[in-house]
């Protein structure tokens, strides 16, 4: 089987994803995409032409987010017209799945060079929500499930189901407080070292003048008291009758756990940041390396999907790193470095509880809770991180997963490479 090589990272600062106050919001969504796309194609002096394909991923493909974003993007970056473009959902997993499936191609030796990432407005799919709910359709989350499923599977918000986890499981409210304080530090050290730079482009408008060359959602000001004086964000909206039948988001966990009654543990302080941002990476063959001169960064070792109770919906992360790990031979001991998306704070703490791992090599820049989670982009940025990390720490090899709506969690196991032995 051919190998598959990470050549190539680029992503996006994370821009706040709120109308009137974050420096994206007003950007078109392909904009986006086509700054890192062009990134990935200047730094690496990229041939588009041999490109074989562009597989992207947006969660919300609706609006200026439709009409195959991959290859819109690409086209306005400039790539050759021979170069295509796809577009998938798997939710908040697509930025690791455009990532897979990447690799799959060029392992399976249908391809030699293909760019994946994603994108993702969360200022623009916010606004599409609220003009939905005010003209009385159901809510976006609710929006792809009918009745009947529902019936077999009931799948709530995924805050109730956040706060369903941690009351199953025991956690306290100070433990997931102390995950949001943790990101927030470790994000601000990383920012402060220039940890990101090698992997962030600017975005410029169409004169070339910078409109974000930063992040812009982090708090580095958060303390553990300020935590603890935040109100639950879920408390409210658990029990808003969803149709005519009074259906709520708390009923329909109590569907599946009619026993279970949900405290309220996040809040905005320790789940993950609405915000704006797109990535991409550049996956190719050793062959197509050696012939355009690239130096590849890092081998793709395994990758894996796994589904879980999608009533709970966030607790696929860990049977899916056991299965990427099996898939690759290893076991966590062999993993240098975690990221699992801090989606809520007890994703992460349920993780590293669970597989019994180190705090001190997972999320070490601080994760979604800090720099914030725009869906679809999420899972490529997160590669990137760990690319970066893996080179400034000298280490080999690092493993990335994270929840997804539906109960699902894409894996993926990278190792550090210097280009290639002679």
């Amino acid at each position: 089987m051919t190998e598959a090589y990470i050549v190539d990272t680029a992503r996006t600062p994370r821009g706040i994803g709120k109308q009137g106050k974050g420096a994206l919001a007003e950007q078109h969504p392909q904009h986006l995409a086509a700054a890192v796309l062009r990134a990935i194609k200047d730094r690496n002096n990229l041939d588009t032409s041999t490109v074989d394909d562009v597989i992207w991923s947006v969660s919300t493909q609706d609006g200026m987010q439709a009409g195959d974003l991959g290859r819109m993007a690409a086209l306005d970056a400039g790539y050759d017209v021979t170069s295509s473009g796809m577009t998938l959902d798997r939710f908040c997993g697509g930025g690791i799945t455009s990532v897979n499936l990447a690799a799959a191609q060029v392992m399976s030796g249908m391809a030699d060079c293909v760019v994946a990432g994603g994108t993702e407005m969360m200022s623009l799919t916010a606004q599409m929500a609220k003009e939905k709910m005010q003209a009385g359709l159901k809510p976006p989350m609710m929006g792809s499930y009918n009745e009947r499923l529902q019936k077999v599977h009931p799948q709530s918000h995924q805050g109730i189901c956040g706060d369903a986890i941690a009351t199953m499981e025991g956690f306290t409210r100070e433990e997931l407080d102390e995950v949001g304080y943790r990101s927030q530090q470790r994000a601000a050290q990383a920012i402060e070292e220039g940890r990101f730079d090698k992997s962030i482009v600017p975005v410029v408008d169409d004169e070339g003048t910078v409109i974000l060359d930063r992040e812009e959602f982090p708090r580095p000001q958060t303390t553990r008291e300020g935590l603890a004086q935040l109100e639950p964000a879920f408390t409210k909206i658990a029990d808003v009758p969803l149709d005519a039948n009074g259906t709520t988001f708390r009923k329909l966990v109590n569907q599946k756990y009619p026993d279970l009654d949900i405290k309220n543990f996040h809040h905005a302080g320790n789940s993950s940041g609405v915000v704006d941002g797109a990535a991409a990476v550049l996956v190719a063959s050793k062959d197509y390396c050696e012939k355009h001169g690239l130096k590849p960064r890092a081998r793709i070792v395994a990758t894996a999907n796994m589904g879980d109770d999608p009533t709970l919906m966030l607790n696929a992360p860990v049977p899916a790193a056991k299965k990427v790990l099996e898939k690759a031979g290893l076991t966590k001991d062999d993993i240098d470095l975690w990221e699992i998306n801090e989606a809520f704070a007890v994703v992460a703490a349920k993780f590293v509880r669970d597989l019994e791992l180190d705090w001190d090599n997972v999320n070490v820049n601080g994760g979604s809770i800090a720099l914030g989670h725009p869906i679809g982009a999420t899972g490529s940025i997160l590669i990137g991180t760990i690319v970066d990390e893996l080179e400034r720490q000298g280490k080999s090899r690092g493993l990335v997963t994270m929840c997804a709506a539906g109960g699902m969690a894409p894996a993926i196991i990278v190792e550090r490479v210097d280009g290639f032995e002679d």
